[in-house]
């Protein structure tokens, strides 16, 4: 995907979650089922990751080439990063440390999905504004499964992350 094809995949897939969480009952939202995430804590999760994302686009690109070197290899489609994202999730593969939510009990549905909606409305403008499409290739970020992953690889999580999530949330209502 080139960059504007990203941006639109990201507006696009931000938009359907955002729109899905905020027409859940409060009852269904907040409700915690054993041994899983509830809805609120799958939203929490992404705001985490995608702030976490967003400071990945948003380092001086000298820091970032420090951090995490030069990549040794092209980047993967959408379709490679996602398969080996599955992989690793199939593998036993789960959020850690800082990535799992806290219990929610002090803030409203409508506060914590406005969360998500400036986290992931900031993470879109650093991208756009800080990087052009043949950087997106050159510089790597540290993914907590995936390994150093390239910029473009990272954006790819990011669409598909926001997705898996989404389907998650869309089985917690059954």
């Amino acid at each position: 995907m080139y960059k504007v094809e990203i941006i639109a995949a990201s507006n696009k897939i931000f938009g359907e979650f955002s729109d899905y969480c905020l027409n859940i009952s409060d009852e269904i939202f907040f409700r915690q089922p054993t041994d899983k995430w509830s809805i609120a804590q799958n939203v929490d999760h992404l705001v985490i990751s995608t702030k976490q994302t967003k400071l990945a686009y948003s380092l001086p690109k000298f820091i970032l080439r420090l951090y995490t070197g030069k990549p040794n290899r092209s980047s993967r489609t959408y379709e490679e990063l996602v398969k080996k994202y599955l992989a690793k999730l199939d593998a036993g593969g789960k959020a850690s440390g800082i990535f799992i939510p806290k219990s929610i009990s002090d803030t409203s549905k409508e506060n914590l999905i406005n969360k998500w909606m400036k986290i992931s409305s900031a993470y879109l403008q650093t991208f756009e504004n800080n990087w052009k499409e043949e950087q997106l290739d050159n510089y790597l970020a540290p993914h907590p499964l995936l390994g150093k992953i390239t910029l473009r690889e990272l954006c790819y999580f990011t669409i598909y992350h926001t997705e898996h999530h989404l389907d998650i949330i869309k089985q917690r209502q059954q």
